[in-house]
């Protein structure tokens, strides 16, 4: 075993030889869009995307569903496993098997097997002092994946987001084996700032992350300042706009302020930084980007990389050497 659990990495790595190894990962979630081929597909990019994230390629992913068992649920089944296959498909890999149960809420998702290079592995302990922090997709899918289930997301808000989640980190991660990055992690349940830290403990670094500079979806700032009440909205109740001004709550995502609560002191945000932008740091994301670390001389090749690839990319930070005297080891700036 080459990766366990010891060090939150984002996928198990067993070696077979000198230069091979499986990659193994599973990742599954309730709906969070309307529609059932989106869903699929955007469960598979998710899933697929620990793979990426260790620096590997998938080989081939068993589904794990769970579906309401009356009949007019299996339509949408077949939609969801019709988005997968053809994520699937894109990847360059075959959904081969797969198990389903009867539960109320629908859950689905993929047991992905991949492979690397042993000598390749991206771990979260491979970030060096001085290495740029790459950003390849924006921040923000939990929020707008909020707003959508409380019907307060505009058509074309919730269409950026769900364009940003179909992405593959395939092409990015093919980039980054390319320049040769120091190592890399996917942004997701944890937020940008939880997935960073699992790196900077890992990897017994510091960090500054220039806080303009981080991608943000069109629409997620304006979307955090609007309340709500969800069991209202967009429905013709008398009054509801006072309603939802008075007591409304804003679509923050369960989690991300006790995130930003559990990091303590071991985050120092200046002045400037706004609530919005904390609040989307902690942002749970699914099928977020890969935050890549690539050591400064490798940066300007890394980003013609990805734009040759078609992808996006940001630079919003720099690692720093451990400073045992500071109490914080990341400064948002």
């Amino acid at each position: 075993m080459l990766v366990g659990n010891s060090q939150a990495d984002d996928a198990a790595v067993y070696s077979l030889s000198d230069d091979l190894a499986l990659v193994s990962t599973l990742d599954f979630f309730t709906p969070i869009v309307d529609d059932p081929y989106q869903y699929g597909a955007i469960a598979a990019a998710n899933s697929l995307s620990d793979v990426y994230a260790m620096g590997g390629e998938p080989l081939f992913a068993l589904a794990i569903a769970a579906f309401p068992g009356d009949a007019g649920t299996f339509p949408m089944l077949a939609d969801v496993m019709a988005g997968a296959a053809d994520k699937a498909k894109e990847a360059g890999i075959c959904i081969v098997g797969g198990h389903t149960v009867r539960d109320r809420e629908p859950k689905f998702g993929l047991s992905v097997t991949g492979s690397v290079n042993p000598g390749a592995i991206w771990r979260n302990s491979g970030a060096k002092p001085g290495d740029v922090i790459v950003l390849t997709k924006p921040l923000g899918t939990g929020v707008v994946a909020t707003g959508i289930k409380w019907r307060i997301a505009s058509e074309a808000v919730a269409e950026a987001a769900v364009r940003s989640m179909l992405r593959l980190n395939a092409a990015a991660g093919r980039a980054g084996r390319e320049v040769g990055i120091s190592t890399a992690t996917d942004v997701s349940g944890y937020g940008l700032l939880g997935h960073l830290f699992e790196v900077l403990d890992a990897s017994g670094v510091r960090a500054e992350l220039d806080y303009p500079a981080v991608p943000v979806l069109p629409g997620a700032v304006e979307l955090l300042a609007t309340k709500t009440l969800p069991r209202i909205s967009g429905r013709p109740v008398p009054g509801a706009a006072l309603l939802h001004r008075w007591f409304g709550f804003r679509p923050i995502p369960a989690g991300t302020r006790e995130m930003l609560s559990g990091l303590g002191q071991k985050v120092a945000f200046d002045g400037k930084v706004p609530e919005a932008l904390k609040l989307l740091l902690a942002d749970p994301q699914t099928s977020g980007g890969l935050l890549m670390f690539v050591p400064e001389e490798r940066a300007d090749r890394l980003m013609s990389a990805l734009a040759d690839a078609g992808e996006t990319g940001w630079r919003i930070g720099r690692t720093l050497p451990a400073d045992p005297s500071a109490p914080s080891i990341l400064r948002v700036s």
